[in-house]
């Protein structure tokens, strides 16, 4: 099935008051339809909000360059940043490899994400650093976003830094008129090494609605197999090569425990940060939805738990 077809609630961290998204206008401003007024353009605003024609008559009347920009109601509707991980180590399994094939998961993350804000009439917006700069795309309808998915998610670029989350964190504070607080923030990563606590707390100061999407293989990076005896050619983490080796019983074990205990550690940080991760372990479509749909009925659970 076609992962644009397959479709998740996008359940608020906490619950809202009002009406469903995308049903009505609001009384406060932000990207709706409806214009609310005009105001002089401030650093950080989104270019697409200028007014060009009162633009070109302001500037024509104090001889000088002077923008305008729309202001508009906001509607009720989801606005989402879908943020990836682009480093070097991200496409080290890619296909044929017989391990989880992570830039493929990261575009299945990203159409299931873009269908389901889209059915609900919502914003997508979309951050990487794959060659290794910032590219930043503020939410948008969808129809906006086809261009993006094929040029930009197909891309095999994977140059991002090893700080890319402190980056992204940084750019989306900085664009606050488009990331407002309640924004949902899908952050796909396989988050090894795991980020520092201080880069979440930065986010939850923004109070956006911030959902680390963990990529990590099940066998190899979740758990380890019994291989003892059997040449492997493993990847070193830092450098990205691969090296023949050869594990004993014990060095395998060792290496299963240790996995096994860096997962929990993730998981149960994230959770101790009020996060609810979704782990993603397969490439197929119908398996990253059910990633998505335990995800929402983990948020159900805990908003009813919390009354």
């Amino acid at each position: 099935m076609s992962p644009g077809r397959l479709t998740f609630p996008l359940v608020p961290r906490r619950g809202v008051i009002g009406v469903s998204y995308g049903t009505m206008r609001s009384l406060r401003p932000g990207s709706g339809t409806d214009v609310a007024g005009s105001r002089p353009y401030l650093p950080g605003d989104d270019v697409h909000a200028i007014d060009w024609a009162a633009s070109a008559r302001l500037s024509t009347a104090r001889a000088a360059d002077e923008f305008v920009v729309r202001e508009r109601f906001a509607e009720e509707a989801p606005r989402v940043v879908v943020v990836c991980d682009r480093r070097p180590t991200m496409a080290c399994h890619a296909a044929p490899l017989p391990w989880l094939d992570k830039p493929r998961a990261m575009r299945t993350v990203f159409e299931i994400v873009l269908a389901s804000t889209a059915s609900v009439g919502g914003y997508v917006g979309y951050l990487d650093q794959a060659d290794g700069e910032l590219w930043w795309r503020p939410p948008q309808v969808e129809r906006k976003l086809l261009k993006l998915q094929n040029e930009r998610i197909l891309s095999g670029d994977f140059r991002a830094p090893d700080d890319w989350l402190e980056r992204a964190v940084a750019h989306l504070i900085e664009h606050g008129r488009s990331v407002s607080a309640g924004t949902f923030v899908f952050v796909v990563s396989d988050f090894i090494p795991a980020p520092a606590k201080d880069v979440w707390l930065a986010a939850h100061e923004q109070r956006w609605d911030v959902v680390p999407v963990v990529l990590q293989d099940p066998t190899w990076e979740q758990s380890f197999p019994d291989v003892h005896g059997i040449v492997l050619p493993l990847r070193d983490p830092a450098s990205g090569r691969l090296a023949p080796v050869r594990l004993t019983r014990r060095e395998a074990a060792s290496r299963r425990a240790a996995n096994e205990a860096r997962l929990a550690a993730l998981l149960d940080g994230l959770l101790a940060l009020d996060l609810e991760p979704v782990l993603v372990s397969a490439n197929e479509p119908i398996d990253v939805l059910k990633a998505f749909l335990a995800w929402a009925d983990l948020r159900r659970t805990r908003r009813a738990l919390r009354r």
